[in-house]
């Protein structure tokens, strides 16, 4: 039997994985499937790109989006070295290598990540436009610390934030560089499902809520 080819993931297609095992096939796998977004989805991608600019150029905020520039400029009031939409790559053995490498394991983007190296400090944000934070998820930044820590060897602790910017909603964790292992072993067992259906070719299908707003259209789930 051919051994299947080794994945690359990410936080959101773990999540796609968890929520239906047969999309995360469709639009990850097979990819013949396109998710092809939402309003929401599409005002967040281009809030994301407002904060880059503003925080990285100073460019101007446009003025749908300036009821957020108290809170961008908090952002950029950080002491110490900011670095924008930071790539991030690990690879199966923990090392930082390269987004797209060869042989990463592990990639995310960092949205917004403040260094300052003689603290050995680093703030890590992640922005969110949904209307609350009721649903958050610490996982993806217990993710993208380890990744800080990789990448930046002098940093030995970061305080992470999921912000909610729309209902101004702020998630908190701290992270230590001793930690660094345990950020990754509870999402690796996941990954191990994912590489376990990839080898069998089994990727069931999970009914739930959200079924009606799956582009898997032809899913026997599916009744939109």
């Amino acid at each position: 039997m051919e051994t299947a080819k080794p994945i690359v993931w990410s936080f959101s297609g773990l999540k796609t994985f968890q929520q239906c095992p047969k999309k995360y096939y469709h639009t990850k796998v097979a990819k013949d499937v396109v998710e092809t977004g939402s309003d929401a989805t599409r005002y967040g991608t281009a809030f994301h790109l407002v904060a880059e600019e503003y925080i990285r150029d100073g460019k101007p905020i446009p003025p749908e989006f300036m009821q957020y520039k108290p809170v961008l400029d908090a952002f950029a009031g950080i002491p110490g070295e900011r670095y924008c939409e930071v790539k991030l790559g690990l690879t199966r053995d923990y090392r930082a290598c390269e987004f797209d490498a060869p042989d990463v394991w592990w990639h995310g983007i960092a949205d917004l990540v403040v260094v300052d190296a003689e603290k050995g400090l680093a703030h890590s944000v992640d922005y969110k436009t949904s209307k609350s934070a009721r649903y958050a998820d610490l996982k993806q930044l217990d993710l993208v610390a380890a990744g800080i820590f990789a990448r930046f060897p002098e940093v030995q602790k970061i305080k992470s934030a999921l912000a909610f910017v729309v209902s101004g909603e702020f998630v908190k964790k701290t992270h230590t560089r001793e930690l660094f292992d345990n950020y990754l072993i509870l999402a690796a067992r996941d990954v191990a499902r994912i590489e376990a259906a990839m080898e069998n070719g089994v990727w069931n299908a999970s009914s739930s809520p959200l079924c009606r707003f799956c582009p898997v259209t032809h899913c026997e789930y599916n009744r939109s």
